[in-house]
């Protein structure tokens, strides 16, 4: 099912664009989607956070640093659900954290991300929270770019679900 009215505000905040862009695992792509031009669209987190809290079963949620704080932060406010943030990587200074906000042992947790193309940075994520106990089965994304994600994701008994398909973003443009 396709989600137009946040299609049509992601076209509007001129986050779709046209030219030769190189892409975060090196590859290159005639489109490119500036998850940041969205993020901080404030009709555009709106539709963000109504689909998510559309979609989200679990008890908790989780956002891969820095790209889906915004999204999981607002999500948290739509659903009433509590959050945690995964770092890339373990802070050098303070606590020394990976998962930063209260994680439980065995805690379900669904990762919400910006854009998925590979799958790299939410598998990286989601084992970081089973690491810390978590239970993850799922990764919400807001856009799919259909490049291998689902497939990666699968290898590591993830699901994959997207609010919006590179297919259906690109559609008629």
């Amino acid at each position: 099912m396709t989600n137009q009215a946040l299609i049509d505000a992601l076209r509007d905040a001129d986050a779709v664009q046209y030219g030769e862009f190189e892409l975060s695992h090196g590859g290159t792509s005639d489109y490119y989607v500036d998850k940041y031009l969205f993020e901080t669209d404030t009709h555009c987190l709106e539709l963000i956070a109504e689909a998510f809290a559309a979609e989200i079963n679990e008890p908790k949620l989780a956002g891969v640093a820095l790209g889906a704080v915004p999204l999981v932060a607002v999500t948290a406010v739509e659903t009433g659900r509590p959050y945690v943030i995964a770092r890339k990587q373990a802070k050098e200074y303070g606590t020394g954290n990976r998962i930063e906000g209260r994680l439980a042992e065995g805690e379900e947790v669904v990762v919400l991300e910006d854009i998925a193309t590979t799958g790299t940075s939410a598998v990286e994520a989601a084992e970081a929270l089973r690491e810390a106990g978590a239970v993850v089965n799922r990764v919400l994304v807001v856009v799919d770019r259909e490049e291998g994600a689902a497939e990666t994701l699968a290898e590591h008994d993830l699901e994959l679900d997207a609010l919006v398909t590179a297919s259906e973003l690109l559609a008629d443009q």
